[in-house]
């Protein structure tokens, strides 16, 4: 039997955030059970991204640039926005034990959301709202920096 990704688990994924849970059991069902043995690669920095994950069992580690980040357990999840753009990897994600994880394809996705308008709608408002967070908090790095330049000249 195939086991689709916990519900609960997908509606903290804040993209999904807007959904009713009707619409995440519909997306939840698309999920393919993934197995990674200690020390796989599950994605690498830099390569296409097709596929989102959320794990089910054990532990994998982050690393950006090559330098350990963060480690992910039970109930984490990454690659959501290549579900969207297909874009470039922003990390390497490799398994840290025995990994059980539930995979999402762009191309399994993609026609759920074609056929599915509000389902498309949720998913671009809620976009469009993390994109207008992201910029607020650059805005807000940027004067933090200049605060902290001007005190630099101070001394």
């Amino acid at each position: 039997m195939i086991r689709s990704a916990p519900v609960e688990v997908l509606q903290r994924v804040p993209l999904f955030a807007d959904l009713t849970k009707h619409e995440v059991q519909k997306i939840a069902r698309l999920f393919k059970e993934r197995c990674f043995s200690r020390g796989e690669t599950v994605v690498k920095e830099g390569s296409g991204g097709a596929a989102f994950f959320v794990i089910e069992s054990g532990e994998a580690t982050v690393f950006i640039d090559g330098k350990k980040r963060a480690t992910l357990k039970h109930g984490d999840y990454f690659g959501e926005i290549a579900l969207i753009d297909e874009g470039a990897r922003m990390a390497t994600i490799t398994a840290s034990s025995e990994l059980v994880c539930y995979g999402l394809t762009y191309w399994d996705f993609r026609p759920v959301v074609e056929k599915n308008g509000v389902i498309g709608w949720k998913l671009l408002q809620r976009m469009a709202k993390m994109l207008r967070a992201t910029r607020q908090e650059a805005h807000e790095l940027e004067n933090a920096l200049s605060v902290l330049r001007t005190h630099l000249t101070w001394l």
